[in-house]
This record gives structure tokens, C-alpha cells and sequence, in this order.
């Protein structure tokens, strides 16, 4: 007796594309879902406000769905909308008002690596990250866009709808200010 193996994919683009508005939805929550959340904590540096932002997201996404009329990328039109709803949640009241503390280690631990690995690869970049936490936000979201989330500058410039001369120069800025930040520790 021949045992047929069933190969399950995880569904492409193309299938995304033709298939229904919940599905959609699901594909994007699940490419996206991680880096929607680390976007949003480098915002707002709070874990519960960041975990809200992404749900606003992926119902935003849900809404505008039938709207999205792929002049950009899934990946960028879904980061713009993170980005958007940081900075609305940033400019509100509660957000200046109220602070919250966080673990950020329990952002970056990963199911594919060990405990000890992850507790390990936290600790070496725990200052370096906390350092970015404490930039300006323009240049904070460029270091994250950049080095964090591994997007291009031509990526960044679309998304943040800013010039890519002006994402080097944040850059630029971002890595002085981080390198003067941690000659001062020394």
C-alpha cells in the first residue's frame, strides 16, 4: 500500500490575490503580524498600546481591503498604515499623559530559537535597542525601517512619504547621535 503525502503550502501572493477578503486579511496578519508589532512598540515604547495599534491596523486593512489598488507594495501599504496610527496614537492625550513598562524582551523572543539563544542575542543588543528607543522619532523610525525591519531607503522614503535624500541624512543623524550616545556611557 502506497501512502500519498499531502505538501500543504502556505498560500502565495497570486492565491492571496484571487481569494476572499478574510483570507486576505489572514495572509497579511500572518506575513505582517510581527513586524506591525515592533513597528508600533518603537512608537509608543509601550507593549499593550503597541498590541492595540496592530489590531487597529489589521482592521483598517480589513476595511480598506476592496480599496487597495496595489500602487505599492502589501508590505509598504501595511507599514504606512502602522505608521499612521503610531503617530495618531503618539499625538493623543492618553499617550502623553499616561506611561506604561513594559519587558521589551518578550517583543523579540522567537519560537525558532532556543530560550537561552534568545535570552543571550537579547542581552548582547538590549543596550544598542535601548538606545534607539531614546532617539527622536524621526530618526528612530528610520534606524528600526532600516536595520530592525531590513527596508531599502527607496522602501523608507515611499512609506514615510518623505525623500530618499532625506532618509540618509536621518540615518547619517541617527547613527551620530547613537554613536555619541554610547562614547558618553564609555
Amino acid at each position: 500500500m502506497h501512502v500519498k503525502a499531502i505538501q500543504i503550502n502556505s498560500p502565495s501572493l497570486s492565491d492571496v490575490n484571487h481569494s476572499s477578503k478574510e483570507a486576505k486579511l489572514e495572509w497579511l496578519m500572518d506575513e505582517y503580524g510581527d513586524m506591525v508589532l515592533r513597528l508600533a512598540y518603537t512608537y509608543v515604547k509601550q507593549m499593550q498600546l503597541a498590541e492595540d495599534i496592530s489590531q487597529e491596523v489589521f482592521i483598517s486593512c480589513y476595511k480598506n481591503l476592496d480599496g487597495f489598488q496595489h500602487k505599492a507594495s502589501y508590505k509598504t501599504w501595511v507599514y504606512r498604515i502602522t505608521v499612521n496610527k503610531c503617530k495618531d496614537a503618539i499625538g493623543s492625550w492618553s499617550s502623553r499623559n499616561i506611561h506604561y513598562k513594559d519587558i521589551v524582551s518578550s517583543l523579540f523572543t522567537s519560537g525558532t530559537k532556543s530560550t537561552e539563544d534568545s535570552l543571550i542575542e537579547f542581552e548582547e543588543n538590549e543596550e544598542v535597542f535601548q538606545r534607539v528607543l531614546e532617539l527622536n522619532v524621526n530618526y528612530r523610525e528610520v534606524i528600526i525601517l532600516y536595520y530592525y525591519e531590513e527596508l531599502s531607503i527607496e522602501e523608507i522614503s515611499e512609506l514615510l512619504r518623505i525623500k530618499a535624500n532625506t532618509v540618509k541624512s536621518r540615518l547619517h543623524r541617527a547613527r551620530a547621535a547613537l554613536k555619541s550616545s554610547i562614547k558618553e556611557e564609555v
